[in-house]
């Protein structure tokens, strides 16, 4: 008798190496990705002289603390800043491990770099030292975050301890409307749900609405499930992900490629597979959303209002609205169109690949943006391919700065900041208190909407435009 098996359970049961008493499972890791902050990892190792295990399957990426201004490493005036990107340069040539670093043409944002040189492949099991790298579950591989010890862990044997988590397959059913994103989807599965919703399980992103998505827009998808709690996200591979992936640099080619596929057309969700938890969304129903408060959960339509605390009867929600909206600098039952903006910020490891640069440029061509503001494409690659089709040129034409790529203001490690007070209308994963720098006030959206938004001077419904 056949069992029915999920997408994340045939991927899980091929690496896993070992299981416990206790259940833990000790997995075989097929890509390892590492950043400016791994050195706590390369430390560990240099303190009990062990070698990388797999410099093959480890890559090095300069993307969190690279500058946006400049590609030259002696041009860089903090030092703290310069000697990240050194020290990353001098763990990756030690080791002997591949690196796109600061001067390299290939060089992006991990979670953007990743897919585009087809290191990202269905089936994989992939770590990284960022919480964000479940954006790779875009192509049915299972791909998480993990802490600094993880880091040497993997560096030093390949594999990594882990619990297999509970399952929730999260099914957007119907086509979406003229205008709405994968930001949408991912924006208000997390408002309904809230930013706890999914902790502790793998989502499967299944439903004809992400069928029909892009694998850009799968990639925005599954780099958002963090926010919602989730431990990774996925999708099931199929025509859009082997076109995607056909011919990149790492893909695999000819006879490999075949055998390649004969994997990945398995890797599916079998019928009748149970999930610990099932969530449906009406596709109709999403509507071009952003956040109001210092959440990802704190979202709302773009025609709504702010909410009031006093109409809120749990107590705690209504100490958390009113901590928000003191933050935020906002007002009970205040309209989201009303809010002005100070800045708007598209780039990101969420929305930064040349699909969202065509679809904020749409928008911003024939016309000027209201705030200052700045574009860093997710990758080098990406960049040269905006400025081939003209859109970097609409991109200053509407009084915006062209950049290089990076992880930029999403994070504001980097030199690239929002001021104290401030309001920024960004394409990031994060509004956190102080994300994008100290006393910064950060509404997140999709591409389109932070280019409604400069055009307005304030949020604004891109349908109306």
């Amino acid at each position: 008798m056949t069992i029915s098996t999920t997408l994340f359970d045939k991927v899980w049961d091929a690496h896993e190496i070992h299981r416990d008493e206790s259940g833990a499972s000790l997995l075989w890791i097929d890509r390892h990705f590492v950043h400016e902050g791994s050195f706590h990892a390369f430390n560990k190792l240099h303190e009990r002289a062990l070698p990388v295990a797999r410099p093959d399957l480890t890559i090095g990426i300069a993307d969190h603390y690279v500058p946006t201004r400049t590609r030259r490493l002696e041009e860089i005036a903090d030092p703290k800043v310069r000697g990240m990107i050194e020290q990353l340069a001098a763990n990756t040539d030690e080791h002997g491990i591949t690196l796109f670093g600061l001067d390299d043409p290939r060089q992006g944002i991990v979670h953007v770099l990743g897919p585009e040189q087809g290191l990202t492949q269905p089936g994989l099991l992939m770590v990284c030292g960022d919480s964000h790298t479940s954006t790779h579950g875009a192509f049915g591989s299972i791909a998480f975050g993990i802490g600094a010890s993880e880091v040497a862990h993997v560096l030093a044997t390949q594999t990594l301890w882990q619990t297999r988590p509970k399952q929730m397959r999260l099914t957007v059913e119907g086509p979406l409307p003229p205008g709405i994103t994968a930001k949408d989807i991912a924006l208000t599965w997390i408002a309904r749900l809230g930013a706890d919703g999914a902790r502790g399980h793998a989502i499967e992103y299944a439903g004809s609405a992400v069928r029909g998505l892009s694998m850009e827009a799968r990639l925005t998808l599954c780099n958002l499930s963090i926010e919602g709690g989730a431990r990774c996200g996925m999708i099931a591979p199929d025509a859009t992900t082997f076109d995607y992936l056909k011919g990149r640099p790492f893909a695999p080619e000819g006879e490999a490629w075949e055998q390649a596929m004969a994997w990945w057309q398995t890797l599916s969700t079998d019928a009748g597979a149970r999930f610990d938890c099932e969530v449906t969304l009406d596709a109709a129903e999403i509507a071009p959303t952003v956040t109001w408060g210092v959440s990802p959960e704190e979202a709302l339509p773009i025609d709504q209002r702010v909410p009031d605390p006093a109409a809120q009867p749990d107590a705690g929600k209504a100490r958390q609205i009113r901590d928000s909206l003191d933050y935020m600098g906002l007002s009970p039952g205040q309209k989201l169109t009303d809010i002005g903006i100070d800045r708007v910020f598209i780039g990101s490891c969420t929305n930064a690949r040349i699909e969202d640069l065509r679809a904020a440029a749409t928008v911003l061509e024939g016309r000027r943006s209201r705030v200052p503001g700045i574009v860093a494409p997710g990758s080098t690659l990406v960049k040269r391919q905006a400025e081939a089709e003209g859109l970097d040129r609409i991109f200053v034409a509407a009084g915006l700065e062209w950049r290089e790529s990076g992880c930029s203001m999403c994070v504001g490690m980097n030199g690239d900041l929002v001021p104290a007070g401030e309001r920024c209308a960004s394409t990031t994963n994060r509004n956190f208190k102080g994300r994008q720098g100290p006393g910064a006030r950060t509404h997140l959206m999709s591409p389109a909407m932070v280019a409604a938004a400069a055009v307005a001077g304030h949020l604004a419904d891109l349908r109306e435009l």
